[in-house]
């Protein structure tokens, strides 16, 4: 078995995903920029003796928006850049998704046995609050997956055919 950050789909998601990363980082950072600007702007309009109604209101959305948004785009950097160095030594487990739950899923590896009482699935949450993504690993219900583990929960899932990859974490079963 080759190391998954060898397979070029493997690649080509975590290209995409750092590239979605980058997005919202530099998005927040413009945000930042114009209103700090607009800010700027309105002092000195300000001070010239007209009022500008609401621009306040525009500078503060503006910036705490894009401080998120950076924060967002750091984070989501960072993870790809983690799972990058995780992925290089393992290599993926294929297995079969089910769904539990909105945002909890059940991956059952190659050579599981739902028979066998010794066996059970590996039961993730997804990381992700995003709708859309949270959806696309929904239709993968009964599908075959791909699957590798990037930390001591944390598990990184993809599937043929998606060009990018879903973080989860580990569900422990309470007793």
């Amino acid at each position: 078995m080759h190391p998954a950050a060898d397979d070029p789909l493997t690649q080509a998601a975590l290209t995409g995903y750092q590239a979605g990363a980058i997005r919202w980082l530099a998005g927040g950072a413009i945000a930042v920029v114009l209103g700090f600007l607009a800010g700027a702007a309105a002092v000195e309009v300000a001070e010239s003796g007209q009022r500008l109604p609401g621009v306040g209101i525009v500078v503060v959305v503006l910036i705490v928006a894009g401080l998120s948004a950076t924060v967002a785009g750091t984070g989501a950097l960072l993870r790809a850049r983690r799972w990058r160095h995780a992925l290089t030594p393992d290599s993926w487990v294929r297995g079969v998704l089910r769904i539990a739950g909105p945002a909890i899923v059940a991956f059952e590896p190659e050579g599981y046995d739902e028979w066998d009482p010794e066996h059970e699935p590996i039961r993730l949450r997804l990381m992700s609050t995003s709708v859309w993504r949270t959806r696309t690993v929904q239709r993968l219900d009964g599908g075959e997956i791909r699957a590798a583990r990037v930390g001591g929960q944390e598990w990184v899932l993809t599937a043929e055919g998606l060009e990018t990859l879903f973080g989860a974490r580990e569900v422990r079963r309470r007793a």
